[in-house]
């Protein structure tokens, strides 16, 4: 099934206030908090969203549609974000819009050699940009028709999405191995980004940079981190 065809849905044609409308984005990206906020976004533009938290996943629902647009995290739990850009941008016919998106600042670089079309640097929170990414690749006659006002809307995850990643992140690193300590360490730190919480985000920059004996106290440092705000959001 194709979604990107406007001829399978001509009912559905976007609007001024929703000018998403009648397409679908494919989300591949392991956090839940990080999944809501574009879950948002797309509900709120009128797109169908789809989300994969691997890249398993996301070949699974590939074989069975494609999407107008597909927002790949680069970090993921069985491999890089880029490998999965790299294929859809050479596949044909190709997806509308392919975009990469991560909390690290080297990212950009990396999703635009691997062929995306643009990048959403983490967090992705503000309505008209997310918008403006997917239809300024699109074609004319994808567009919405006539003027558009273009109003600054911020979106606000559900917190207990946040806390589902956080409950996963105390789980792993219970016994990580060192290829489970740099997918933690990436994680976490995109998942702070997301959440705007710049302690834990230094702690996953140091969880990232620890060798030796320093990686035991950079994984004490950040499961104190998290179990402290585990706590505090069972308490509210």
């Amino acid at each position: 099934m194709d979604d990107s065809d406007p001829l399978a849905a001509p009912h559905r044609s976007p609007t001024a206030d929703r000018p998403l409308l009648g397409m679908t984005v494919l989300v591949v990206e392991d956090s839940r908090f990080a999944s809501e906020a574009l879950r948002l976004l797309c509900l709120r533009s009128g797109a169908r969203i789809r989300r994969a938290d691997s890249l398993r996943s996301a070949h699974r629902h590939l074989q069975v549609y494609r999407p107008t647009a597909v927002v790949v995290d680069l970090g993921l739990p069985d491999g890089s974000g880029a490998d999965l850009i790299r294929t859809l941008a050479r596949t044909v016919p190709r997806v509308s819009v392919l975009l990469g998106t991560s909390g690290d600042a080297t990212g950009e670089a990396e999703a635009m050699a691997a062929g995306a079309d643009g990048f959403l640097a983490k967090p992705v929170t503000s309505l008209p940009w997310f918008q403006s990414q997917i239809l300024s690749r699109l074609p004319p006659d994808r567009q919405p028709p006539g003027p558009r006002e273009i109003a600054e809307e911020e979106i606000a995850p559900d917190p207990i999405a946040l806390h589902d990643d956080l409950a996963m992140v105390v789980d792993r690193l219970d016994d990580p191995d060192s290829a489970d300590i740099a997918y933690i360490a990436q994680f976490v730190g995109g998942v702070a980004l997301s959440a705007r919480d710049s302690v834990l985000a230094a702690a996953a920059n140091d969880l990232a940079r620890a060798r030796g004996g320093s990686v035991a106290r950079a994984t004490r440092h950040m499961t104190g981190l998290i179990s402290q705000r585990l706590s505090e959001r069972r308490v509210i």
